[in-house]
């Protein structure tokens, strides 16, 4: 069985959204969507599929059963709940609403529905990613960093929302507990929105996980190190790669194994994809639901609220004797 399936918003991960589409076997790209015709008409025309100005149009015209959501973050509510009451499935990306009470909405009316709520956390289809959370017992510390520098593309909202999100998300599935504590301190650089963020959580079994992301760096550095009492564990999401490093006594002392694990790669985004069809057709939940992208998006706003509430408060320090 073929699911008919369309993309609202052809920008720049948009279009990537529709091209695979056109690859996936169990899938059927019906048409695309976007505000910007001219845009929505360049994409249709380089796969072959209507374009259109809305997603009312695209929906009143092609009855698509699926539709990836793939605009900007402030639009996401409106365009998911549009697509839900009218009975499509609904792939939106991150982050799932700007609002947890907006997301809460979506997950009922996709529950009420019986309809498929995925949210784009792509990293989680990271193959190195994918391999870690098979083989990861019971972390004590988490580090995560993502850098990159800085490029006027994304411009709605700040690092939080844009990038450390993926973070948030990734830690929170690693590690089965509650957060009892966050601490998050950041800065605006070259926008209005928070540039950097230095995030520090507390889980209720002990877990400690730290996150830093900035998109004011010179280099891009995107990595995960997850720090077990035996051993420790290291994700390069870019290569798709994981190293495992551990200490063994012998008798000259402690010597430090490296195991490098080889596993299939593929790329996240047509994982992703191919999951949320499979999903539509199979009626299964997905492997990043409605609920986990409310999830990440309130440990998101919290951190958000403690950056803002600091940066609006004036510090005098005393003068340097």
């Amino acid at each position: 069985m073929t699911e008919r399936v369309a993309v609202i918003g052809v920008g720049h991960l948009g279009q990537h959204h529709a091209r695979i589409y056109t690859e996936l076997p169990d899938a059927q790209l019906v048409g695309v969507a976007d505000s910007d015709i001219e845009r929505a008409r360049f994409i249709g025309e380089h796969l072959g599929v209507p374009a259109y100005g809305s997603l009312e149009e695209l929906i009143r015209r092609k009855s698509p059963d699926a539709i990836s959501v793939v605009v900007p973050t402030s639009q996401h509510y409106e365009i998911a709940k549009t697509a839900l009451e009218a009975g499509i499935h609904v792939l939106v990306e991150k982050p799932v609403t700007v609002k947890p009470s907006e997301a809460g909405e979506l997950l009922d009316i996709a529950d009420r529905k019986n309809l498929v709520l995925q949210v784009g956390h792509i990293e989680r289809f990271n193959s190195a990613i994918r391999y870690i959370s098979g083989i990861t017992c019971r972390p004590v510390y988490l580090d995560a960093r993502r850098t990159a520098p800085f490029t006027p593309r994304i411009n709605d909202v700040g690092v939080v929302l844009d990038l450390m999100i993926h973070d948030i998300d990734i830690v929170m599935s690693l590690v089965p507990s509650k957060i009892t504590k966050i601490a998050a301190t950041g800065a605006c650089v070259f926008t209005e929105h928070e540039d950097i963020a230095d995030v520090h959580i507390t889980f209720e079994d002990g877990t400690l996980a730290h996150i830093l992301t900035s998109r004011c760096a010179q280099k891009k550095c995107r990595q995960l190190e997850v720090v077990e009492r035996e051993r420790q564990i290291t994700v390069n999401y870019e290569l798709q790669t994981v190293q495992i490093s551990r200490c063994v006594n012998n008798p000259e002392g402690q010597v430090e194994i490296r195991e490098t694990p080889v596993f299939p790669k593929s790329e996240p985004l047509k994982l992703e994809l191919a999951d949320f069809v499979r999903c539509v057709r199979e009626h299964r939940p997905p492997v990043v639901g409605g609920g986990d992208g409310k999830k990440a998006l309130e440990v998101a706003v919290e951190i958000l609220r403690q950056i803002h509430e600091a940066n609006s408060q004036e510090v005098n320090f005393p003068a340097a004797v």
